[in-house]
């Protein structure tokens, strides 16, 4: 069990406070570029940490909001008046949270199907990630239906597998780990499909977890 169990346990409970959510403020450079783009604001890095800064000062923002997954680069960030982006938002009684997959990459041999990247440094990264401030993480893995045969159990085994790893390390470096296996809905498949998929989903992602060595009590899942 990690050094860091106790505190888990404590971080994912606040986070799951009754009556609050998480912000998600983590868009890559590109996203945030997209965005910026209609109201012709460039996409440098000083706008990205005024944008952010704007977010996290909001008033009474820690009323509604338990959480909030950043960049990497917003992570290192601070604010006007040099707080640190995670101290600025402790004081509202916010958890800082990061984003550490580096996006998909074609499972080749399938319908399209993918699998996420990012373990390769990924205990290093975490540790610096909570010596900065950060007490959770994000990780997606993205399973799609399709009428060729997707979810194949290839695509299933080797997202749950990730997203477990990606847990254990996680724990491991006193960050809790948000497991999401996320189901696509796009497609012209029914309800009942999807529902079928996401519980053979869940069910295959459970057991890596266990397997793993995952403590559950300091995890969030995200379906």
């Amino acid at each position: 069990m990690s050094k860091f169990a106790a505190e888990l346990i404590e971080t994912a409970n606040a986070i799951a406070a009754p009556g609050k959510g998480i912000l998600a403020s983590d868009e890559s450079t590109g996203t945030i570029g997209k965005r910026f783009a209609p109201i012709s604001v460039e996409n440098t890095e000083e706008n990205r940490r005024t944008y952010r800064q704007l977010l996290y000062t909001t008033e009474g923002l820690g009323e509604y909001v338990s959480g909030a997954i950043m960049f990497e680069e917003t992570l290192f960030q601070k604010a006007d008046d040099g707080t640190p982006f995670p101290e600025l938002l402790k004081k509202q009684g916010i958890i800082t949270g990061i984003k550490v997959d580096k996006g998909v990459k074609p499972l080749f041999g399938t319908d399209d199907e993918t699998v996420t990247q990012g373990i390769d440094d990924l205990e290093k990264r975490c540790a610096q990630y909570y010596e900065a401030g950060a007490r959770f993480a994000k990780w997606r893995g993205v399973i799609k239906i399709s009428d060729a045969g997707a979810p194949s159990e290839l695509s299933i085994q080797e997202n749950v597998q990730r997203l477990a790893r990606y847990a254990a390390i996680c724990q491991a470096n006193g960050l809790v780990p948000i497991v999401e296996p996320e189901v696509l809905m796009d497609g012209k498949h029914s309800i009942e499909r999807a529902a079928e998929v996401t519980e053979r989903v869940l069910a295959a992602q459970y057991k890596a977890l266990s397997d793993h060595h995952v403590m559950l009590e300091g995890t969030l899942l995200k379906p």
